[in-house]
């Protein structure tokens, strides 16, 4: 079994993540689950999920992480067209980490592929994000750059601060343990239980901004053994940088912009002071451009290259030869350094997390009573960005927020709802979503916020 300190956080060692993903990777394979299946993980974040993820990878089974708070809809649109040969929950992760080893099941010395996470889709349907099987020769170099990058090694500690359906959260965990090194798994993220982990134990850990705000506001933690604070997931503002950087030192605390289709960027926070505005410059193996509408480009390794599942048009729009976009604006400087100038048009970055309105509303406009809906964004202190929603029709706002309990996952859930008598449109038709937040009058003092939990 794991250690576990006296709140709770399990702490798993390379050593008991190759045991134990041994064992589930065997228990999957004798039960009939051939090489190169797809398993799906739909668990709250513990061990036993990172230990049956490590063992997956290494026996050429490709897993699929998804929230554990999605509902049973959410979930089904979501895996519809992957070919899935389980579903994992927690009560099946525990009894397949202390099941039998069979010695004779296939194990490898690296990954065989990236886990698949997913990307909400501009139409409302989530894309599955798939790198194809690796070679041995592209699983190293694609380790190798994480290590590099990074600085990993045996001696390292990561706190996981997100969930492990987050691609960031997992891609840190899953390498830490690769390298030889440890990670500390919190129930659930807590100030007052992290704080001390990062004075006393972890030498690593990667936070989203609203995690990074909290903590401070919170338990700001003393310098201690900590080494490198990774931080992404959405902008993040200057008073909390700088206050990152007082609590924690100018050495520790690192920038990336990256998605759940690739990365792209390092920034250390002497840079970010130094070219204010910045995310920093290109990985190495990467070039970064930006094109005459003013969305960027990447250019990447071959081990770093990527498709959506099951849709080879939103593959097509994204990749041009060797260079992809996630479609996101902005523009890089004579020195290489990348500013950001806009998100997708449609994406919410929520709390870190990811949020197209068009998934929002084709749920909620199934709503009886609900004539049009729209979901868009007012900036928020504390997440970032706040999910809001407009509507017209009969139907009460306690009726909506019941029904997006019932059919959305929290994180998607809209805190502000206000009806309205009529939506603003274009001339074509179209949602004028440019002017949404103006129906709120004020933004930042909008009717009624409803703080949703994670």
């Amino acid at each position: 079994m794991p250690a576990v300190d006296q709140r709770g956080t399990e702490i798993l060692s390379a050593d008991l993540a190759e045991t134990w993903g041994r064992r589930v990777a065997s228990s999957l394979r004798s039960g009939g689950i051939p090489s190169r299946s797809f398993v799906v993980i739909q668990a709250q974040n513990s061990a036993a999920l990172l230990a049956a993820v490590y063992g997956c990878l290494r026996a050429e089974l490709a897993t699929v992480v998804i929230s554990a708070a999605l509902t049973l809809g959410e979930r089904d649109l979501m895996l519809e067209g992957l070919p899935y040969s389980v579903i994992l929950r927690d009560e099946e992760l525990a009894t397949l980490c202390s099941a039998p080893l069979d010695e004779s099941s296939p194990w490898s010395t690296h990954f065989g592929s990236r886990p698949v996470h997913f990307t909400s889709g501009s139409s409302g349907r989530p894309k599955g994000v798939w790198s194809g099987w690796l070679s041995a020769n592209d699983a190293d170099a694609l380790a190798r750059e994480e290590r590099d990058t990074w600085g990993l090694s045996p001696d390292d500690v990561h706190l996981v601060c997100g969930p492990f359906s987050h691609s960031a959260p997992l891609r840190f965990a899953l390498q830490t343990l690769r390298e030889g090194g440890s990670v500390l798994i919190p129930r659930t993220f807590d100030a007052e239980v992290v704080s001390p982990l990062l004075e006393s134990t972890a030498t690593t850990t990667f936070m989203a901004p609203i995690h990074l705000q909290r903590l401070l506001d919170a338990a700001p933690p003393r310098v201690g053994t900590l080494r490198l604070l990774a931080h992404a997931g959405s902008s993040c503002p200057e008073p909390l940088r700088r206050r990152a950087i007082e609590c924690f030192g100018l050495d520790t605390l690192v920038e990336f912009y990256g998605s759940t289709e690739g990365q792209f960027t390092r920034c250390p926070a002497r840079e970010s002071l130094a070219h204010p505005g910045t995310v920093g410059r290109a990985r190495a193996g990467r070039i970064l451009r930006s094109d005459s509408e003013g969305r960027l480009w990447c250019r990447a390794p071959d081990y770093a290259r990527f498709e959506y599942w099951n849709d080879p048009e939103k593959t097509s729009v994204a990749w041009d030869g060797d260079w992809f976009t996630v479609g996101d604006l902005g523009r890089v400087d004579e020195d290489g350094y990348v500013y950001l100038e806009g998100r997708r048009s449609d994406l919410i970055i929520t709390g870190g997390v990811n949020v197209y309105p068009a998934e929002v509303e084709l749920v909620l406009s199934a709503l009886g009573g609900v004539d049009e809906v729209a979901v868009f964004a007012v900036e928020d202190v504390e997440w970032g960005q706040r999910v809001c929603l407009a509507y017209v029709g009969t139907a009460s706002e306690s009726e909506l927020i019941e029904y997006g309990v019932s059919h959305l996952a929290p994180y998607k859930r809209p805190k502000t709802i206000i009806k309205v008598d009529g939506l603003p449109h274009t001339h074509s038709g179209k949602i004028e979503r440019t002017t949404l937040p103006s129906l709120l009058g004020n933004p930042t003092s909008a009717n009624e916020v409803r703080r949703g939990t994670r």
